[in-house]
């Protein structure tokens, strides 16, 4: 299975806005940092905003930031956001040209096969995979005020967890 690049874009692009959470972040910062496409990111952040993982601000301040805590966006929806238009193999598809269709017992078995990898990542949230992780943060953080309040909340964490 190989994940297209939308979804790759869209998973950088959160962990972006997540390292950044009191910032508008603008689509030229993000595919600095991300090194992507400014054009592939800008529909990536149309189906982000539909999709209501992000909010979007037009104007000549606009930008985009997440419209709901980082720990409570699914990484396995944001796949399923951006992978389920597409078929994983010929015989999930609506216009199923296949000569075994029918009487292949296969698809069955893909179909659950794709679930399963998507409820392993349902759990995981887009915070899970920035806290506290100081070289993530050093590539994503926007500046050195977002990089020294995250280790700061770090190091809150560690002081109450001890």
């Amino acid at each position: 299975m190989r994940l297209t690049t939308r979804t790759n874009l869209a998973l950088r692009t959160l962990m972006v806005c997540a390292v950044n959470p009191d910032r508008i972040v603008r689509k030229s910062d993000v595919a600095a940092v991300i090194n992507g496409s400014e054009n592939h990111l800008a529909q990536v952040v149309n189906q982000l905003g539909q999709s209501g993982y992000i909010t979007t601000l037009r104007g000549r301040h606009g930008g985009f930031m997440l419209a709901r805590p980082a720990r409570e966006i699914s990484v396995g929806a944001v796949f399923r956001t951006f992978e389920s238009d597409l078929p994983f193999i010929e015989c999930m598809a609506k216009d199923n040209t296949c000569p075994l269709k029918g009487v292949c017992r296969m698809a069955g078995h893909l179909t659950n096969a794709v679930e399963a990898f998507y409820a392993t990542l349902d759990p995981l949230t887009v915070g899970e995979l920035v806290e506290c992780n100081e070289g993530l943060e050093s590539i994503l953080a926007l500046d050195s005020i977002a990089r020294g309040a995250s280790q700061a909340r770090c190091e809150k964490a560690k002081t109450v967890a001890a």
